[in-house]
């Protein structure tokens, strides 16, 4: 990916979601093992830009195959809290695996599996085998639609980065959620996020995050990911995936350690947005999440979440087979 977060164009009008597969808004029930997830196969155009005169960016991660490639997710159902593989393959358009990835940013493909109420979020780095199967044991806290998005680069000349998604199925007692209430801190593990800058549909702008702890500027945040952070962004509803770049890498003799993050992202459309920043410090990476609105203010229902600046305890970092680093 690109370091911080990609907002690729990884439009995408409203797909089809939750509320259809498990019954939004109906109450507690049960999700069954025998229901399928949709896909969506199918690239659909998205809204509106809330600025008249600029094209909007594309989305990424609502497509199952683009340009060639398909992924393969071997693994679509799981149960809720039960730690199990969760295996997938990037195929080509001669149907076989793909064995050969661009490495970028540290890694040849990084996986992210969110749910499609935004309250659970994992960013994965699974282990490809020798035949280009991916595997990584992972653990899903609640029932519910996810989504699952493969971001990679496949070593081949010409090749551009993808962002290809996939519906995965949790199964247990489903009880809805709402998405968080918008605000501009956010707090992980005993340190204080603060987002600074707006998304704007069509038009590139910076969002600066500031991280502290106890009150101080952590002012010697390691490199993670080629990177001080990582940034994804979603947007509610279809969770299309958006490439976020960062402003400058370690190393580069201009960009400090903290306890400011810069990022550049084009909002693909008007909309709320989830936004998981990632940072490592004292050897240990983090995840704050933040909820943004762009372009126009979100339905009562996304307003009437958590409290302003809570961040969901199931946002978090996992690499293959290890929680957290």
């Amino acid at each position: 990916m690109h370091a911080g977060l990609k907002i690729t164009a990884f439009a995408a009008a409203l797909a089809a979601t939750f509320g259809t597969a498990y019954g939004v808004g109906q109450g507690v029930g049960p999700v069954t093992e025998d229901e399928t997830p949709a896909r969506h196969d199918a690239h659909t155009e998205g809204g509106e830009s809330g600025h008249p005169g600029h094209e909007s960016p594309p989305a990424g991660g609502l497509q199952i195959s683009e340009n060639g490639y398909t992924l393969d997710l071997r693994t679509p159902r799981l149960a809720a809290g039960r730690t199990a593989d969760l295996r997938f393959a990037i195929r080509g358009e001669d149907g076989r695996a793909v064995t050969a990835f661009r490495r970028e940013h540290d890694k040849e493909l990084h996986l992210i599996v969110a749910s499609r109420d935004l309250n659970t979020y994992r960013h994965l780095h699974p282990t490809r085998a020798a035949d280009g199967t991916w595997s990584i044991p992972v653990s899903l806290p609640r029932a519910g639609g996810y989504r699952v998005f493969a971001d990679f680069t496949p070593e081949k000349k010409g090749a551009e980065n993808l962002t290809l998604g996939a519906d995965l199925a949790v199964s247990g007692t489903y009880a809805p959620r709402n998405l968080p209430a918008p605000d501009t801190t956010a707090t992980t593990e005993g340190y204080e996020v603060k987002l600074g800058g707006a998304l704007r549909p069509g038009a590139a702008r910076e969002l600066k995050l500031t991280v502290s702890r106890n009150g101080r500027p952590v002012t010697d945040l390691q490199p993670y990911l080629g990177a001080y952070g990582h940034l994804v962004a979603l947007r509610s509803g279809d969770l299309a995936y958006l490439h976020v770049h960062p402003g400058g890498e370690p190393g580069d003799g201009s960009t400090e350690p903290g306890p400011d993050i810069s990022f550049t992202a084009t909002a693909p459309s008007s909309g709320t947005y989830r936004l998981f920043l990632d940072f490592k410090h004292e050897g240990k990476v983090h995840t704050a999440a933040f909820t943004v609105r762009a372009g126009t203010a979100a339905t009562e229902e996304e307003a009437s979440g958590p409290a302003p600046g809570e961040v969901s305890e199931e946002a978090s970092h996992e690499s293959a087979g290890e929680h957290g680093h």
